[in-house]
């Protein structure tokens, strides 16, 4: 199969599909594979590493979509490459229609195969391909929410650990998946005082026996919810619903409940986010206020640390790679169950109803 890695355009977005190590397996399988020129430079990797690798290397996108019978890339296509995408042609990538109508619409316009990363899933319902990338958001969460809590960043002015004699800060996490646990961990190892919070009561008890005794698991309503609004600091909305467009567990309405400089870190917002006034940002301007509260909404978070999530994101996404390569889209998703939940979209026709957002 001939594969494409463009390089990604989104503002802000450095991480690559597919490392040189990723091209040179795909490669000795017997693949072919074109990648434009510069795609993997803000991750680390040069054109000479990719030549190397065995790849060749295209001077623009419009090259590699024109050849290529799969794009393998990291975010969602957007707005002026919609025209490059061919009919039939498989599509490889974070997707997350449920927050995009107009995304969706280009997409079964231009009848190509969609496959979403985020909805490809494991029989334990483990998401496979979003993990690594979650592992990566939730630990930036709680670095970018500390950063934040600096009263020049416009927070409260709070050190998150505290120092002796000094209380540490009060962390708020909103889900108990992938993301929560992650954002937990990094936070209850700053010293924080944290809670998590879940509405599986499994999930909890598991959190419970494993992470530090500076967490507290917590039943999710949304009465428990404004609860701790007027005393936390930090809020990390880490829902994540299969496919589907997060709840707003906190309205607008809820922020004049919370101290000013209170700091919101919605790492859902791609996927509509689950605070309502969240909407999302870039890299280069991350941050807005709304009635004094800070809130950070970027949509690409693990796009900061390109080196780390290309690594992490190549080595979970190749298997399912070399298996589209070796078998086409059709026999692989019939032999790979976990693949075929990620067929979203294939030649106009919407497979999934959970992504009408």
């Amino acid at each position: 199969m001939i594969i494409g890695v463009p390089k990604e355009i989104k503002v802000q977005e450095y991480r690559v599909g597919l490392t040189p190590a990723g091209v040179h397996s795909l490669v000795g399988n017997g693949h072919s594979v074109y990648v434009e020129t510069q795609a993997g430079v803000g991750s680390g990797f040069s054109d000479d590493a990719y030549e190397m690798a065995g790849a060749k290397i295209l001077d623009s996108a419009a090259k590699v979509y024109a050849i290529a019978e799969m794009i393998v890339k990291v975010k969602e296509p957007q707005n002026i490459e919609f025209p490059l995408i061919k009919e039939n042609q498989i599509v490889f990538t974070y997707f997350h229609f449920a927050a995009s109508r107009e995304l969706t619409e280009a997409m079964l316009a231009s009848k190509a195969i969609c496959i979403t990363y985020e909805t490809v899933e494991n029989d334990d319902k483990s998401l496979p391909l979003l993990t690594p990338m979650s592992e990566v958001a939730g630990r930036m969460a709680v670095q970018v929410g500390a950063y934040y809590l600096g009263k020049p960043q416009g927070g409260k002015g709070k050190l998150l650990g505290g120092v002796p004699g000094v209380k540490p800060a009060n962390v708020l996490i909103l889900g108990g998946g992938v993301v929560g646990t992650q954002a937990a961990k990094m936070a209850a190892g700053l010293g924080a005082n944290v809670t998590i919070m879940d509405t599986n009561l499994s999930r909890l008890r598991f959190l419970e026996d494993t992470l530090p005794p500076n967490v507290d698991t917590q039943f999710s309503t949304s009465y428990a919810i404004q609860e701790h609004l007027a005393k936390v600091d930090l809020i990390i909305g880490a829902v994540l619903l299969h496919g589907a467009k997060a709840p707003h567990l906190i309205k607008k309405e809820d922020l004049l409940r919370m101290e000013k400089g209170t700091v919101l870190v919605d790492v859902a917002v791609d996927q509509g986010g689950c605070i309502e006034t969240c909407k999302p940002t870039t890299h280069e301007n991350p941050i807005f206020e709304i009635d004094g509260i800070v809130h950070y909404c970027v949509a690409n978070m693990p796009g900061a640390v390109p080196q780390t999530s290309t690594l992490a994101l190549t080595q979970a996404t190749l298997p399912y790679v070399q298996l589209l390569a070796n078998l086409g889209w059709e026999e692989a998703c019939k032999q790979n169950n976990s693949l075929s939940k990620g067929l979203s979209l294939s030649k106009g026709e919407l497979l999934d109803v959970r992504l009408i957002g």
